[in-house]
């Protein structure tokens, strides 16, 4: 039977599949070493929800820094799910976590293109299996309400520009599209290209090749040099439009390891890959039965972002869920602090209006104001007790 619908044939709510997805957040924990693992994942295709929505952005590095902030560990796991977005925001999450880490790998058990792949390509180790993809680093720019590649345009660009130097004239069909793009678009579109080609570029250097100091083949000692080239090469393949023709495209493993750029296959170890499906599986779930459409995740903590039923966009709402432990009966009670007006979400409970939350369970009175203080300063946000 698959996991799919072994937890389908069990009926899991949503607060039964978040204590689900904590148990196999923390056996690749335990199957890693102990390690500390952080998710960032987006609904893929989220129904009645704008794309920018999905898309990594500056919004998303507040809740991402307090889910990082909870974590102490030296190594992390970050597992990734996204179609893509800021190149920018995608260098702000690799800084972040190779500051706070040692080592850093980045685990995709599903799709991490685009910016996603960027990401992926900072880590000391990657971690895919023959299901995963990542995508082609292909800089997306948006024109007269289209979104386009920024490859596509120069190479546009460039054809236009042979074409005319061929026959001496420029076709008139080409003139209202010429006429629509400025000079500084194209370098805009080029800048953009060249920022993530070198910044994957560095980044293998810095971390995935590292350790990289024998040849297999030769057993010869590998050179700064050498470890640069192949870096270049490699961010050059994965930004070549041309190869992949579309934004969409699947890079696997395979694809990879033809490019030499050596993938953890986590398929060979039965345990970690039991528990990295059963995660993306539970998570999948959750964006299909929830109007959740991001979360931020560890075993002991996590923030969503969900849309309002009935509220149209852009009206956006934001809740920080917590896990609070009563020190005197130990029970664990989730408490639901809300940012903007939403709805109360299956198994959660509100934050106190007092800031004194008592222990359902035997009534003992638990503090939260420092808690309260916190998700304010990382969201730089207030704390409304506003439930639909």
């Amino acid at each position: 039977m698959g996991y799919y619908t072994e937890y389908l044939d069990r009926g899991l709510d949503a607060q039964q599949m978040a204590e689900e997805r904590k148990q196999q957040l923390k056996s690749i924990s335990n199957l890693r070493g102990g390690r500390d693992v952080l998710v960032y994942a987006a609904d893929m295709d989220k129904a009645n929800t704008p794309p920018a929505w999905l898309s990594i952005a500056y919004s998303d590095l507040v809740p991402f820094q307090d889910q990082l902030s909870n974590l102490k560990g030296t190594k992390v796991d970050l597992i990734l799910e996204t179609g893509g977005g800021s190149g920018e925001v995608a260098e702000d999450i690799v800084r972040s976590l190779h500051e706070k880490y040692e080592e850093v790998g980045i685990i995709v058990p599903g799709w991490a293109k685009s910016a996603g792949t960027i990401i992926a390509m900072a880590g000391d180790e990657i971690l895919m299996d023959p299901s995963s993809a990542l995508g082609p680093i292909d800089a997306q720019m948006s024109w007269q309400g289209k979104v386009f590649s920024a490859d596509a345009l120069i190479e546009g660009m460039e054809k236009i520009k042979r074409e005319v130097e061929l026959t001496g004239t420029l076709s008139r069909a080409y003139i209202p599209m010429l006429q629509g793009i400025s000079p500084g678009e194209l370098q805009s579109a080029e800048n953009a290209l060249n920022f993530a080609q070198k910044l994957v570029a560095d980044w293998l250097v810095r971390y995935k090749f590292k350790n990289w100091t024998t040849h297999s083949s030769t057993e010869k000692p590998v050179t700064p040099v050498e470890r640069e080239d192949r870096a270049r090469e490699i961010a050059k393949t994965l930004c070549d439009h041309k190869q992949w023709l579309t934004h969409s495209r699947s890079i696997k493993i395979d694809d990879l390891e033809r490019m030499r750029l050596r993938v953890t296959d986590y398929s060979k170890t039965p345990d970690l890959a039991e528990a990295i499906r059963r995660y993306h599986t539970l998570l999948q779930m959750t964006f299909d039965s929830t109007n959740i459409y991001k979360l931020f995740e560890t075993q002991h903590s996590q923030i969503v972002r969900f849309v309002s039923p009935g509220v149209p966009p852009p009206q956006a709402v934001d809740a920080v869920m917590v896990d609070v432990s009563c020190p005197k009966c130990g029970a664990t009670s989730k408490i639901q602090a809300n940012l903007k007006r939403c709805p109360l979400q299956p198994g959660h409970l509100r934050f106190p209006e007092d800031n004194t939350f008592r222990c359902p369970n035997c009534g003992a009175e638990i503090n939260l104001t420092d808690a309260k203080h916190q998700i304010e300063v990382q969201s730089k946000r207030t704390v409304v007790n506003d439930y639909a």
